[in-house]
């Protein structure tokens, strides 16, 4: 699945993933490979990239969107930076 991490500034990443934990305003949750289609907003917290089954990069963020279709995730941040 391919993973953008987008802020108003420049691209924070672009590449192929595993999967990605998000914090989602109602909760954290999880988009792997053939996830269903999705939106949501975004709260202040950590997102974990899994970039395969061992290894990850995070990054801190304050805010933001996140949308999910056809196998690619695209997320909109606010002050994001990598951990």
């Amino acid at each position: 699945m391919n993973l953008e991490i987008l802020t108003p500034e420049h691209t924070l990443f672009s590449d192929a993933v595993y999967g990605v934990q998000l914090p989602g305003v109602s909760g954290s949750f999880e988009v792997l490979e053939k996830h269903a289609p999705l939106v949501s907003a975004l709260k202040a917290g950590r997102i974990k990239v899994l970039n395969d089954k061992t290894h990850t990069t995070q990054f801190e963020i304050q805010s933001g969107f996140v949308e999910v279709i056809h196998n690619r995730v695209t997320v909109l941040v606010e002050g994001a930076k990598h951990v």
